[in-house]
């Protein structure tokens, strides 16, 4: 069981630490968004302890992860040799540099998320890519907890998210929320193209862990939500945009 820090959970999210049927799933959403890409010069943008950066490695030996907080960063060092301490805003590389980069639920914590994104586009080589996994506001639930008469609540918050964003962002000050305008807005005016962009529903690895037979049962019910407008309720908006 993983000892966790909660006020540095309610500041920089809580990354994946084990591997699941969630992590696999979204790994080859990955693996096939990036195409050819995947075995050039790849960047992992907040890769955590590394449990992503790590399966990347088999594609792309060379495959950087970007890590803000300090241990984590060590941790991810033990999974893969090249990792590097430093913030999304200020990427410390030169320019076009990376036909690949992932940013798996990341921009929600970074101080400046334009900035970051901006540094992305720099980073990446023409005709590179980046997929970009971020926390869809319609969801019922956020996932990240709240902040009430100034302690923080760790768990899944049912309705936060559909406040007006103002009593939302009180709320959750530590973490933002995208709807598909708020993203549109965040990449307007940079050199890239959208070449997909959905929302997705969680694997629900937990449940399934305690209750198997609900589990599956409700995993099963939201995929098939994925191909109807019921998907605008899913976890995470997943994008995925090409320089040009």
């Amino acid at each position: 069981m993983v000892d966790r820090d909660w006020d540095k959970a309610a500041q920089r999210g809580e990354p994946s630490y084990v591997w699941r049927a969630g992590q696999e799933r979204r790994l080859e959403m990955i693996v096939r968004a990036a195409g050819e890409r995947i075995y050039g010069q790849v960047l992992e943008n907040g890769c955590g302890v590394g449990i992503y950066l790590e399966r990347m490695t088999q594609y792309s030996p060379t495959a950087v992860g970007l890590e803000y907080d300090h241990p984590r960063a060590r941790e991810a060092h033990q999974r893969a040799d090249h990792v590097v301490n430093a913030a999304g805003e200020t990427l410390p590389f030169t320019g076009e540099l990376f036909d690949f980069i992932l940013s798996h639920e990341v921009l929600e914590h970074v101080k400046d998320d334009r900035s970051a994104v901006e540094e992305m586009v720099r980073t990446l080589t023409p005709g590179g890519r980046a997929v970009v996994f971020v926390p869809n506001r319609g969801y019922p639930f956020e996932t990240h907890g709240i902040y009430w008469r100034g302690q923080y609540h760790f768990g899944n918050i049912p309705f936060i998210n559909y406040l007006p964003r103002g009593v939302r962002n009180r709320l959750a000050p530590h973490v933002r929320v995208y709807s598909r305008t708020d993203l549109e807005q965040l990449f307007s005016g940079l050199p890239v193209r959208i070449i997909q962009r959905t929302v997705i529903f969680g694997a629900y690895d937990n449940i399934i862990a305690r209750w198997p037979s609900l589990g599956r049962f409700v995993r099963r019910i939201t995929l098939s939500l994925e191909n109807s407008p019921a998907r605008t309720f899913g976890l995470s908006h997943f994008w995925v945009v090409e320089k040009v």
